[in-house]
């Protein structure tokens, strides 16, 4: 799924109203019906409903919304922000709508005086201002959402809540956004949606559909994308009958140190699970028995230091190469580790110490492999690119840093983002806070490798990863709950999240 700056939906909206063709008005009726049998399906008529409603398309909605519900005998009451200027438009014929229903009852917001006296069981729509919004509330219309804020009533958004922007809310008053419980938006995601400190704003969001034109979203250029099980069915094709394990590449994983075996012992399974013909896991001497019983599935290359990768194999065997979980920064490591991003000749999967490492020596960055996938956490990330302000800011850099490096940087987190060399940025649809837990970015990393040593492209092999990780995570916690998940039982339940993937059809 493409996603888009607001001022390009807005693009989209006009194109699909002069192409379609529609009126407004009747887009506008559109769009509110998908909230209305939103609504009906999740509340009964027991409960009220308080419309908040702005004088623009988003309070148009809001008044269709309530005339709608009317229409079904919800109780419903609208108050509209009067800044003493008439309606126009849209919202106009939508407040004449509901003065002829005569159902709904009707009030104007002059001050917060005003302000309706509400029951906690009442439920409040936001349809103040919309995503057209550039600058931070103030007045009557900051002083209305401080205090739905301050109330115990359950708030539900139209398309986004009132105060919150598209995309960079750097400049915005926190205290003068909407806190919704629920947030119900039209067609894409905003792109603020994807980011950890909007979620207070948004609570849980759903995509509703109101048919844009299909022709505006394919001639409407975009490079931030939304990856869906779709596009990962594109990607994971079922393997051939005559198939043999050296048809599937041959992965190098260097990993673990003294203490920290359990990494490369979960990167090397997610390897193995995720479909590579061949595995050697490069392990110092003190973890070779540790590796050779958990994953006998692999071969084992020794290194000849006792506790920390020292030495690099020969690489003339391997095609993919991924390095990093459990590592450790020793000196002799780094020199190893050095050797390897100068040496290899083809892209490599780094994580956690890998990255730690050239956090330190950044002068090794231009060294890297073309396509490289690096995958960080937020924290490595600001360790080697630098400290950001939000979450916008962060993704923006993540963009500079992976075509100033030529690399792929996985940036893991709700929503991982995949920056690519070209200016791409790709959001993940799947994934939990119950994968939250020790040793969960390891297990990605193999995943990564696994599918980078079946001849995937790095995209491919990184925007699948990151997809099937998640799903598996998803699939593990219904039975084991996000609290008690564990890395484990991501590896166990990727066979699960693969097959999902190929049986997908798009009915």
């Amino acid at each position: 799924m493409k996603l888009f700056s607001t001022r390009q939906i807005a693009e989209i909206d006009k194109f699909t109203i002069q192409n379609e063709p529609v009126a407004d008005i009747d887009l506008m009726e559109r769009a509110a019906l998908q909230v209305s049998n939103w609504l009906i399906r999740q509340f009964t008529t027991e409960r009220k409903m308080i419309f908040f409603a702005g004088p623009g398309n988003n309070g148009g909605d809001a008044l269709a919304v309530a005339r709608q519900m009317a229409d079904f005998d919800f109780q419903c009451a609208v108050y509209l922000l009067d800044f003493g200027k008439e309606l126009k438009g849209s919202p106009a014929i939508n407040w004449r709508r509901l003065e002829e229903q005569g159902v709904v009852k009707l009030f104007r917001l002059k001050s917060k005086n005003d302000f309706p006296v509400t029951a906690p069981s009442d439920i409040i729509v936001d349809g103040m201002f919309g995503s057209g919004l550039s600058r931070p509330l103030e007045g009557l219309a900051a002083e209305i959402t401080r205090k739905i804020n301050s109330l115990p009533n359950l708030v539900v958004s139209i398309d986004i809540p009132s105060g919150l922007m598209g995309e960079d809310n750097l400049p915005n008053d926190p205290d003068g956004i909407l806190r919704a419980d629920y947030t119900l938006t039209f067609h894409f995601p905003k792109v603020s949606f994807l980011f950890a400190e909007n979620e207070k704003y948004t609570g849980k969001w759903e995509v509703l559909p109101i048919g844009l034109h299909p022709q505006g979203i394919e001639e409407t250029p975009s490079e931030i994308f939304f990856t869906e099980k779709e596009d990962v069915h594109r990607i994971i094709k079922e393997r051939p009958k005559f198939a043999h394990k050296g048809n599937f590449g041959h992965a190098l994983l260097i990993a673990g140190s003294y203490g920290k075996t359990g990494a490369a012992v979960l990167s090397s399974k997610a390897c193995l699970r995720a479909g590579a013909g061949l595995l050697t896991t490069h392990i110092p001497r003190s973890g070779y028995q540790i590796i050779q019983t958990s994953v006998p599935e692999a071969m084992t290359s020794i290194d000849p230091n006792d506790t920390v990768f020292s030495e690099l194999p020969g690489l003339e065997h391997f095609t993919v190469i991924g390095a990093g979980p459990g590592l450790g920064t020793d000196p002799v490591t780094k020199r190893a580790f050095y050797q390897l991003i100068s040496q290899s000749g083809f892209p490599l999967v780094i994580d956690a110490d890998g990255l730690n490492i050239l956090s330190e020596e950044k002068q090794w960055l231009g060294e890297l492999p073309v396509n490289s996938i690096l995958t960080p956490h937020p924290g490595e990330f600001a360790r080697l690119a630098g400290e950001t302000s939000d979450s916008f800011a962060r993704i923006t850099r993540q963009c500079q840093f992976a075509q100033e490096y030529n690399v792929f940087v996985v940036l893991k987190g709700a929503y991982t983002s995949i920056a690519t060399p070209r200016g791409r940025l790709l959001f993940n649809s799947t994934g939990n806070p119950g994968m939250a837990t020790a040793g969960c970015g390891d297990v990605l990393t193999g995943i990564i490798l696994g599918l980078l040593a079946q001849k995937f492209s790095p995209q491919d092999a990184a925007v699948a990863g990151v997809y099937l990780h998640g799903l598996a995570g998803d699939i593990a916690v219904r039975s084991k709950s996000e609290m008690s998940l564990v890395a484990s039982d991501i590896i166990d339940y990727l066979g699960e999240a693969i097959n999902d993937v190929l049986k997908f059809t798009n009915t």
